[in-house]
Order: structure tokens, then C-alpha cells, then sequence
């Protein structure tokens, strides 16, 4: 199989997705050119977006306002929520420290944030 390899190839390799997509549906059997098309010229923008184009994994405090926001709570709330101070949770927003384990173990349950973002690992 070959690899895209310059931006070029990848910005013709992505021209191709699109015209493929309005010929291409839910519908189309698996062994249909076009679909076969499509299912190979993905993979190889997959593979490229992948190296070339890196997502990093979300921050402790941007995972940590996400759920503040998605939950409709506040910092004192949150606070209560975590049996800290709400200074001490002004501290983990701004990054002038970060939660001690035990802390860090309630931020896993009670927000449901992956113990790997919250350990930073």
C-alpha cells in the first residue's frame, strides 16, 4: 500500500474524499468501486492526519472546566463537590498547583475524568 507523502498529496487525497462522499452512502454495497475508493484513500489521510497533525490530550484544567460547565456548577460548588476549599480549587484552575491523590481519585469519580488525564500520565 503506498503512504501519502507530501501536503500536496494529502490536499488531492482529501479533494478525492469529497467527491467520493456525494457518490457514496449508507446504502452503497462494500465491494462497490467507489466505496472500496473511499474506504482506501481514508485510511491513508487517516494515517497522515495521525503523524503529521497530532491531537495532544486534553489538560487536567480544560477536562476539569468541560465537566464544571457540562454539570452547571460553579468553583464553590465544585468545592463542595470535592471536599476542598474553593481556593484550593482557584489554585488547580489557574495551575498554581495540582490536586493531591486523594483529591485527584475524587476528580475521577465525581467528575468522571479519566484517571490518566488527571494524573497526567
Amino acid at each position: 500500500m503506498v503512504k501519502i507523502k507530501t501536503e500536496k498529496q494529502y490536499e488531492a487525497a482529501c479533494a478525492r474524499i469529497e467527491e467520493l462522499l456525494k457518490v457514496v452512502n449508507n446504502n452503497t454495497p462494500t465491494d462497490d468501486k467507489n466505496f472500496l475508493e473511499l474506504d482506501l484513500i481514508s485510511d491513508l489521510v487517516a494515517d497522515y492526519e495521525e503523524e503529521h497533525f497530532p491531537i495532544k490530550a486534553p489538560s487536567l484544567v480544560d477536562v476539569i472546566k468541560l465537566r464544571m460547565y457540562e454539570m452547571g456548577i460553579n468553583q464553590t460548588k465544585l468545592s463542595e463537590l470535592l471536599g476542598v476549599s474553593p481556593s484550593r480549587i482557584s489554585d488547580y484552575l489557574t495551575g498554581r498547583c495540582e490536586p493531591t491523590l486523594k483529591v485527584a481519585r475524587e476528580m475521577s469519580r465525581k467528575l468522571n475524568i479519566d484517571a490518566d488525564i488527571v494524573l497526567g500520565v
